[in-house]
């Protein structure tokens, strides 16, 4: 069977994914990013024209103070417990769980106990 798709790992980095992330490779994204006592920890995984996607790990206690952004963004968490507040109102979410920050409306992300989350903004 011939395959006419062909997959140029160089070609795919250059269009945002970063050299310590496996291209056209499976990884574990809990793997990825590590936490830091006292810390908030950020890896970005692709960052283009179009958008981007970070993993973070947030010690107990850090956060992320409250701001706008101006595309919809999508959290999900992937170890742990973390709390995102939009517009005042406070969303605890648990690994597994996800919520939409809406574009141009205040938010912010506080770690009530350690946890990771993926971050994608896409414009």
């Amino acid at each position: 069977m011939n395959n006419k798709f062909q997959f140029d790992k160089q070609k795919s980095a250059s269009l945002g994914a970063k050299a310590s992330f496996p291209v056209a490779e499976n990884f574990s994204m809990t793997e990825k990013v590590q936490y830091a006592e006292s810390s908030v920890v950020s890896r970005i995984i692709i960052r283009n024209e179009r958008g981007n996607v970070t993993l973070f790990a947030f010690d107990k206690g850090e956060f992320l103070s409250e701001h706008t952004a101006p595309f919809d963004a999508l959290v999900q968490i992937i170890d742990g417990v973390g709390q995102v507040v939009i517009s005042g109102k406070v969303f605890d979410l648990k690994t597994g769980e996800s919520i939409i920050m809406p574009a141009n409306v205040p938010h912010a992300v506080n770690a009530v106990e350690r946890f990771k989350m993926l971050l994608t903004m896409i414009k």
